[in-house]
């Protein structure tokens, strides 16, 4: 197939995330895009508007074109946790369409995001039309488990302070920004309650390992933004346990 412009193509059209290699859609030739296109349809949230709840049932899948998305499960004594942010180019509800379950969190828009809807008849005709999309979905389930796995091991084996330095490199590259003195300013997604709760950790945990980091001079910490002032610095806390 002829390389696309994607500079013509409109906002939410399926062959512009084509073009961009966007997850498990790279897989459709030109004929399932086409599908795809006549069948889904592309919403627009605003921040803090929910895409879909937990349990309720899976009515199809949905796909990120821009913006980030949280996924908060809730647990037994129903408070509820950020399990993971979603940005553009990865598709959430797959899991719950396969088990043939309900969903299994709260999808909440972060930022303002467009996100295209597929529902479950024309998720199963791609399917069936193109078996190497179901093999790309079933090869995100494994790298999202061994991702779990290597989670939990972070847990055990890495302080707090370690497992939030990362954490902090990982929305560096979604969410920071480099001023004209080499300060980095990162805009954090969520709350430190939600941040706490994404690591496992109580927020006064939290509180402390912010402290050992603003002490070693890695960050300087606000509401909700974080100065790191110099990135070499946020590197030596993961190789100390390295």
């Amino acid at each position: 197939m002829d390389r696309i412009d994607e500079s013509r193509l409109p906002a939410g059209n399926c062959f512009a995330c084509q073009t961009r290699d966007r997850a498990e859609w790279c897989h459709l030739g030109e004929g399932d895009l086409t599908f795809l296109n006549r069948h889904k349809i592309s919403n627009e949230y605003r921040p803090g508007q929910v895409i879909f709840y937990q349990d309720n049932p899976c009515l199809g899948i949905h796909c990120i074109e821009e913006g980030t998305v949280a996924l908060r499960k809730r647990g037994e004594d129903g408070q509820e946790l950020v399990a993971r942010l979603f940005h553009a180019g990865d598709t959430l509800g797959y899991l719950a369409y396969f088990a043939e379950t309900g969903y299994t969190g709260t999808a909440v828009a972060v930022s303002a995001a467009r996100v295209c809807f597929i529902d479950r008849t024309a998720v199963r005709d791609l399917l069936e039309r193109n078996p190497r999309l179901g093999l790309a979905f079933l090869r995100r389930t494994a790298e999202n488990l061994k991702d779990a796995e290597d989670t939990r091991l972070r847990e055990f084996a890495m302080p707090l302070r370690v497992r939030l330095a990362h954490l902090l490199l990982v929305f560096k590259d979604r969410f920071g920004s480099v001023s004209d003195d080499g300060t980095i300013a990162i805009d954090l997604p969520l709350s430190r309650q939600d941040i706490a709760a994404m690591l496992g950790v109580r927020p006064e945990s939290l509180s402390r390992a912010i402290r050992q980091l603003e002490e070693a001079g890695c960050a300087r910490f606000t509401r909700r933004r974080v100065l790191v002032p110099d990135l070499d610095l946020l590197f030596d806390q993961l190789e100390e346990v390295g």
